[in-house]
């Protein structure tokens, strides 16, 4: 049962007979009156089972992009209804306006819409919807909390897919329209040309010149079919916050933005998400769909407060086969995590694979290392500084053994991580 605001009025109304005739009977005879109005109103008002809820399926959702929960209600019943719904989510799941007045005839139906706004990655589910039915007096209604099943699986929000139109151009004019000159590791055969000054003399085909009038010329174009393994760290690391953003989601950013730029290369993608063990793992994605096809294995991945085991992750990089890769290390560059954790494990990597370590820079410690105003700021820059040196220190240890550090900011590792496997197309290095 709930009672609405007209009960407690309608006790202060019986101020009047109170006034009229002062004494405690009548008082309670007042007070008898009402309540047997309640119970009279609550009984004849018609039963939450009377109204049928449904709900169709609310789909996918890219994390922080609004959308729609539908519920469709039928009254099923002999008399009309006057209703208030409530359609109850959990709180990250960003229900607004989710009450409902509903005045629905015998047989009659309508549509609920509810607006979402996902604020958190995953399936996130409805709690229940509360049916409250008022009765003929307004004074008491039947009231019951229903579970109508529905979910929303919320996505990572890929920001970074405006930087993909600019790296698409670019790959265009290294792959086939404009061929490089020399021949390098990772470079085929493309085509045929006229020799200019300044072509390397060793590009000259011989036997094409002989039958030509004039001197002709090898070019050479990036290898396609290129192997690219993106390898994500969901350890403890990546539960920090850069600018209330987890390092987590930035780097699940930088990995779509590269995934969708290799796959239009015409490179393969596999994705390995762990710590202490695999999380998720996709094989052999090339398709044009493939940032989709990682934004659903991501959907569910979260921080796991634990270290990394850089001896499994590199395992699995290793089960994936023995054929040359990019791979691409997304973890942060934190001086301890990576000197006893990862650091023993690359040599083996670097010794079949080009390795490249992809770390979220934290933008605090440069504002911290540029403060002296205050004695406390002067303390703080001498931390920071101390910092940002183990950091340089442990990013040139890693170039010395062969492994392409991308440290930067959240905002700008996407496109600097898609301008540095350009660069390595362009060279023939992949």
């Amino acid at each position: 049962m709930a009672l609405s605001g007209r009960v407690p009025l309608l006790l202060l109304l019986g101020l009047v007979p109170v006034v009229a005739r002062p004494s405690l009977s009548t008082v309670w005879l007042w007070v008898l009156l009402v309540l047997l109005l309640v119970l009279v109103d609550w009984f004849t008002a018609p039963r939450p089972t009377t109204l049928t809820l449904s709900r169709g399926p609310v789909g996918t959702v890219r994390l922080g992009h609004p959308t729609e929960t539908v519920l469709v209600a039928s009254n099923d019943g002999r008399r009309r209804i006057h209703a208030l719904v409530r359609d109850s989510w959990q709180p990250t799941a960003g229900a607004t306006a989710n009450r409902h007045r509903l005045h629905l005839a015998a047989g009659d139906r309508t549509l609920l819409r509810t607006p979402l706004l996902p604020r958190r990655r995953g399936d996130l589910q409805a709690v229940g919807v509360t049916v409250r039915i008022r009765g003929p007096l307004g004074l008491a209604s039947r009231q019951r909390t229903r579970v109508v099943s529905g979910a929303v699986r919320s996505l990572p929000p890929f920001e970074s897919r405006k930087h993909l139109p600019s790296r698409l151009a670019r790959l265009r004019d290294l792959d086939g329209r404009s061929a490089v000159r020399l021949r390098g590791q990772g470079t085929e055969f493309d085509s045929l040309r006229e020799y200019v000054r300044g072509d390397d003399v060793r590009s000259i085909d011989w036997r094409a010149s002989a039958r030509n009038r004039n001197v002709v010329v090898r070019t050479w174009q990036p290898e396609r079919d290129r192997r690219v393994v993106l390898v994500l760290d969901t350890s403890r690391t990546s539960a920090g916050r850069v600018d209330d953003v987890p390092r987590l989601d930035s780097a699940m950013d930088a990995a779509l933005l590269l995934a969708a730029l290799a796959a239009r290369a015409g490179d393969r993608i596999d994705f390995i998400a762990g710590d202490r063990r695999v999380r998720s793992r996709v094989r052999s994605a090339g398709a044009r769909d493939v940032a989709a096809t990682l934004q659903e294995k991501m959907a569910d991945l979260e921080p796991v407060i634990a270290e990394a085991d850089w001896a499994a992750l590199a395992g699995a990089v290793t089960g994936l086969g023995r054929q040359r890769a990019l791979v691409v290390l997304l973890t942060p560059l934190e001086p301890s995590a990576v000197e006893e954790g990862l650091l023993p494990v690359l040599p083996a990597l670097t010794r079949h694979h080009r390795v490249v370590l992809a770390s979220v820079k934290d933008p605090a410690l440069e504002r911290l290392a540029a403060g002296r105003d205050t004695v406390d700021d002067v303390y703080d820059a001498a931390a920071a500084e101390q910092v940002l040196a183990r950091r340089r220190r442990t990013g040139d240890l890693l170039r010395a053994i062969g492994v392409d550090v991308v440290d930067t900011d959240a905002d700008r590792l996407p496109p600097a991580l898609a301008d540095h496997y350009l660069s390595l197309k362009a060279r023939g290095l992949l």
